[in-house]
C-alpha cells in the first residue's frame, strides 16, 4: 500500500532545467541588474511572474498541499501535473482510484474531464481554422442547414464562435435534462429549436453544453468525419495523448481508471450511476490523464508549437484566448475583477495584471477537474479528481499559482471556494419543500382517472401519467422510463428524477378543469431545463 503522505508516483524536473527557464522568464529583473552598474542591488523578481526557483519550491510543496486537500475534503484521489518552460516539470498522483481498493492514483490514471473538454474542443476547432477548413465566424446555417434555434434570424446568423463562447441566447444548460432523460445527441440538438431563447443574441453569457456541442459537431462534419474520430486524429495522436478519448466506452475500458464518487453528508461512496457524457462529448465527454493533458497545455503555452512542429497556427489560437463574453459581472466594478470567456476557455486578469487561462470541469455524479495557465510565464498546473465537485482541484491550482507568483499561498483556498461549489450543487428546481411529508391539512387526491393521460410539449415530447398496479407513475423519455408518483396535497405529487441534474424530489402539479379532469401539468424539474408546462393531449 502506498504511503498516503507522499505522491504515489511522480516525475521531477531538474534544477538545471528550471534555472535555464527562469532566465528567460525573469527578463525584467535581468535588465534591472544590468543597469545597476558597479553597485549591485538584490535581484528584482517581476511581480506576479513565475520564476524557476518559485516553480521548484511549489513542486516541493505539492505533496503537502494535495494530501491536506484530500484529507480535509474526503475526495478519494487526485492526479496533478505542472508544465513549465515547454516541459512537464512534475506529475504525480495521490490517494486511491476507488474507495475500498488500494490501487493508487498516478499521473497516468484516466479521469473524466467534464467541462475541461470544452477547452480541448476549442483547440481542435482552432486547428481547423488554422487549416482554413472553417473560420470562427462560420455560420451554423452554412455548416449544418438542419440546425435551428427558436428565432429564425438567430438561426441564420449564429456562428461557431457564438456557440463556443455561450452567447447565442440559448437558456443556461439547455438540453442537459433531455440528455438525462435518455435522448441521444442528434435528438437533443434537434430539440434546441423548441427552447425559447433566454437573452437577445450576443447580449449575454449563458453556459450551454449542447450549443457548444452543436458547433463542434458541425465543424467536424466538414471533414466527413465524426467529432470523436477527428479529435483523436487531429489532436490526441499528434500530441502522443495515447490514453485520451472522446468516447465513454474507451474510458470504461481503461484498467488504470478513476472511479467516480459522490458525497452524501460527510460520507463518500462510489457513485451509484455512472455518468455517460457521449451525447455532449465535445463539451464534457473527454477522458484523459494528467500526463496527457500536460502535453495539451504545452501546445497552448507555446502558441500551437509542439516538439518543434507547428500543429496549429498562433493566429488561429488568438480568438480562443481573447475575451469574447463577460462570464462574471463584478459586484463592484471599482474593486472586483470581471470574469471573461474566450472560446471554450476562461480568460481572466489577476491582481498583477497577468493573463490567466483556465477552466473547471464538474460532474455531480463524481468528477471534478481544473487547470490554470499563466501564458506570459509559460506555466500551467492541472488537477484531476474522482469526487463530485467540492473545490479541491481549484484549490490545488490556486495554491500552486500563488506559490509561483509570490512564493506564498495567500490563504485557505478550499475554505474560500467550497461555499461556491455548495451553491452550485443546489438544485435550481429545489423549492425547499419536503415532498415526502404531506402538510397536516393535506387534501385527498381525486380518483386516478382524473390524472391519467398523455401530456405533451415539443421540447420534452410525450409525458404519460399511468397506473402501475394501483399506483400512479410518470413515464417519460425515449426509453419510457417509469417513476412512481407520491401524493402530496390534492392535485400535487412528487417524484425522484435521476441523472446528472437530479438532486431532490420534483413537484408536479395537475391543473384541473371544471369537469374534474386535468388540463395540463407543471413540473419543477422539467421547468429547470425547458418548458415545464405540458398540456394534456386531447
Amino acid at each position: 500500500m502506498t504511503d498516503p503522505a507522499v505522491p504515489a508516483s511522480g516525475n521531477a524536473i531538474s534544477r538545471r532545467t528550471l534555472t535555464q527557464a527562469g532566465i528567460a522568464a525573469a527578463g525584467a529583473g535581468m535588465l534591472a541588474r544590468r543597469t545597476a552598474g558597479a553597485q549591485e542591488s538584490p535581484p528584482i523578481v517581476p511581480t506576479g511572474q513565475a520564476t524557476a526557483e518559485r516553480v521548484q519550491d511549489a513542486i516541493e510543496r505539492i505533496p503537502e498541499i494535495a494530501q491536506d486537500l484530500l484529507d480535509r475534503s474526503g475526495v478519494p484521489g487526485m492526479s496533478i501535473a505542472v508544465v513549465y518552460d515547454d516541459a512537464i516539470a512534475w506529475s504525480g498522483g495521490f490517494g486511491v482510484r476507488e474507495l475500498g481498493n488500494d490501487a493508487p492514483v498516478t499521473e497516468t490514471t484516466v479521469f473524466q474531464l467534464a467541462s475541461v473538454s470544452k477547452s480541448i474542443a476549442a483547440t481542435v476547432v482552432s486547428m481547423m481554422v488554422s487549416d482554413g477548413s472553417v473560420t470562427w465566424d462560420s455560420r451554423m446555417s452554412d455548416l449544418d442547414p438542419g440546425f435551428a434555434l427558436s428565432d429564425p434570424w438567430v438561426t441564420r446568423e449564429v456562428t461557431l464562435a457564438d456557440l463556443f463562447t455561450h452567447r447565442s441566447g440559448l437558456p443556461d444548460h439547455a438540453g442537459d435534462i433531455l440528455e438525462d432523460l435518455g435522448f441521444d445527441r442528434d435528438e437533443v440538438l434537434r430539440r434546441l429549436r423548441f427552447a425559447e431563447l433566454q437573452a437577445s443574441f450576443r447580449s449575454k453569457h449563458l453556459y450551454t453544453n449542447f450549443g457548444l456541442t452543436a458547433a463542434a459537431v458541425a465543424a467536424a462534419s466538414t471533414t466527413g468525419s465524426s467529432w470523436e474520430d477527428f479529435s483523436e486524429q487531429r489532436l490526441y495522436q499528434p500530441l502522443g495523448m495515447t490514453a485520451t478519448s472522446s468516447r465513454f466506452d474507451d474510458f470504461m475500458a481503461q484498467r488504470n481508471r478513476a472511479t467516480p464518487h459522490v458525497r452524501n453528508g460527510d460520507t463518500w461512496t462510489i457513485t451509484p450511476q455512472q455518468r455517460n457524457p457521449d451525447a455532449q462529448t465535445p463539451a464534457g465527454g473527454v477522458s484523459s490523464t494528467a500526463n496527457d493533458l500536460a502535453q495539451w497545455m504545452r501546445l497552448q503555452l507555446l502558441d500551437g508549437q509542439f516538439e518543434g512542429e507547428e500543429l496549429v497556427g498562433a493566429a488561429a489560437l488568438v480568438p480562443m484566448h481573447t475575451p469574447q463574453s463577460v462570464s462574471n459581472l463584478p459586484a463592484d466594478p471599482a474593486t472586483d475583477h470581471a470574469g471573461f470567456y474566450g472560446l471554450g476557455i476562461n480568460v481572466s486578469y489577476d491582481q498583477f495584471g497577468a493573463v490567466r487561462w483556465g477552466h473547471s470541469g464538474a460532474f455531480a455524479l463524481g468528477a471534478a477537474t481544473a487547470f490554470t495557465m499563466l501564458p506570459a510565464s509559460g506555466f500551467g498546473v492541472l488537477a484531476l479528481t474522482n469526487g463530485m465537485p467540492v473545490g479541491v482541484p481549484e484549490a490545488l491550482c490556486q495554491s500552486v499559482v500563488d506559490l509561483v507568483q509570490t512564493g506564498e499561498v495567500s490563504g485557505d483556498w478550499l475554505e474560500r471556494i467550497a461555499p461556491a461549489f455548495a451553491a452550485l450543487l443546489r438544485s435550481p428546481y429545489d423549492k425547499g419543500i419536503d415532498w415526502s411529508t404531506p402538510p397536516e391539512n393535506a387534501s385527498d387526491p381525486l380518483d386516478n382517472d382524473a390524472y391519467i393521460g398523455v401530456y405533451h410539449n415539443d421540447y420534452y415530447g410525450d409525458v404519460e401519467v399511468a397506473l402501475d398496479g394501483d399506483a400512479l407513475v410518470l413515464i417519460l423519455g425515449p426509453d419510457r422510463r417509469s417513476f412512481p408518483l407520491t401524493h402530496y396535497d390534492r392535485d400535487s405529487f412528487s417524484w425522484q428524477p435521476t441523472g446528472e441534474n437530479a438532486t431532490v424530489r420534483s413537484g408536479i402539479t395537475f391543473n384541473m378543469s371544471a369537469t374534474g379532469k386535468s388540463t395540463d401539468i407543471w413540473d419543477d424539474y422539467l421547468a429547470a431545463g425547458g418548458p415545464g408546462m405540458l398540456p394534456r393531449v386531447k
